[in-house]
């Protein structure tokens, strides 16, 4: 919005000021009728000093030096006045006043406070946060940047411009220009709004732009392993030993579940005997830090005794000898091939099976399997639960089986009753 604004330079008298001497030189900027002073850190003798003017009299060396600092600084709060009315952005006199006091409020534009909450992650990488998750929000944080060069034309924005229509704008952006899918470009948003809260609870911006925006996005079905392809794997042997390796550590996370990173850094002293006095991976999940306490399965225990001698195991002190998840996911590749195995096939996959095929589909409750992967909310469990169509066939044969028992009980009562009406 455009408002006409009022530069005036003048001076102040000061307490107990005596004749003669200096007077300090205040800009005095007004904007529809509000006005906000600044010291201009300069003083001048009032004999010197022209009211009308707004300047220094008189052809001294200082004084053309004083007249042309005080034009400099004149031209800089025009130059900004220009700048806030081309972007349509607020203009008071307490914006102008901060512009040249160093207080802008360009220090709560987006990317500053994008990046700051970047850097206090960084801070907390193991202590809450894991390096993937603030990878993530860097990756959030170069988006954004791209979108303000691409939509807006400018390199950071104040977060007060942040409404619906810059929410709704930067989603297409991520599904049209950047290629996300929904569910990318819907982790993007949230990043975006856990932001923007920030500034809320901070008193940066009086309302919520996320208020009335809603996300659609629908969480794909989790691709997993079925028990035939399962074994077609597991009972592979391989003609080179890095890929019979990467098989068996693949496996190993299908019967316990665990994270290729949380693999990667479990230890033997992690694996103890429990309560039960069968053998336990008890472990904090890298990503979350939430504990984790796994049973572990013949399978699982059949690997482990199989690498426990291993050199890479000795040298790194871990109970597995496992590779850079890059090699790891190229191998896999390799093995699926190899087994004729369609579906794409990466590590990440063997905690969706073991969370399908080895837990629920055998009737390991919802509960018991969120606590084994370490998830903090039961709602992320639940996404393994909605693709297990071969267990609610099960479940419905059974519920069927039972009904058809009852029912015949029934036809059985009834027949009873009509014989002994006959006697």
């Amino acid at each position: 919005m455009s408002y006409n604004f009022h530069l005036l330079f003048y001076l102040k008298r000061p307490k107990n000021f005596i004749k003669g001497e200096m007077m300090p030189i205040y800009l005095r900027i007004t904007v529809k009728g509000k006005h906000s002073e600044y010291s201009v850190g300069r003083e001048i003798i009032p004999s010197f000093w022209s009211a009308l003017k707004g300047k220094g009299t008189g052809l001294r060396e200082e004084i053309r030096e004083l007249n042309d600092y005080l034009d400099m600084l004149a031209s800089k709060v025009r130059r900004f006045h220009t700048s806030l009315v081309e972007k349509e952005d607020e203009v008071t006199a307490v914006i102008l006043r901060d512009h040249l006091t160093g207080k802008n409020t360009s220090n709560h534009s987006l990317l500053r406070v994008y990046q700051k909450h970047n850097d206090n992650m960084e801070k907390l990488i193991g202590k809450g946060y894991s390096y993937s998750t603030f990878q993530t929000y860097q990756s959030s944080i170069r988006h954004v940047k791209q979108f303000l060069q691409l939509k807006y034309e400018v390199q950071d924005i104040n977060v007060k411009k942040v409404d619906f229509k810059f929410i709704t704008d930067y989603e297409l952006f991520l599904r049209i220009d950047r290629g996300n899918n929904a569910m990318s470009a819907r982790k993007y948003i949230v990043h975006l709004k856990k932001i923007m809260l920030y500034c809320l609870g901070a008193g940066w911006i009086v309302g919520n732009p996320f208020l009335n925006y809603r996300n659609t996005a629908k969480a794909k079905a989790r691709t997993f392993l079925n028990v035939e392809e399962l074994d077609r794997i597991k009972n592979r042997e391989f003609p080179l030993e890095r890929l019979n390796i990467v098989r068996d550590i693949f496996i190993f996370s299908c019967y316990t579940g665990l994270s290729y990173i949380d693999v990667k850094q479990l230890r033997p002293d992690q694996i103890t005997k429990g309560d039960d006095g069968n053998l336990w991976i008890f472990i904090k999940r890298q990503k979350t830090e939430t504990p984790c306490h796994i049973p572990l399965l013949d399978e699982a225990k059949v690997i482990l005794e199989r690498y426990k001698n291993h050199r890479i195991c000795r040298w790194r002190k871990v109970a597995l000898p496992v590779l850079t998840n890059q090699r790891v996911n190229g191998y896999l590749k390799e093995i699926a091939d190899l087994c004729t195995i369609t579906k794409v096939l990466t590590y990440h996959l063997a905690r969706h099976t073991f969370a399908t095929t080895i837990t629920l589909s055998n009737g390991v409750p919802i509960e018991t399997v969120s606590q084994m992967l370490g998830h903090n909310s039961l709602k992320t469990t639940q996404h393994y639960a909605k693709v297990i169509d071969t267990k609610v066939s099960t479940e419905m044969s059974a519920l069927q089986e039972k009904l058809l028992e009852r029912n015949k009980e029934e036809e059985d009562t009834g027949d009873m009753k009509v014989m002994k009406l006959f006697r």
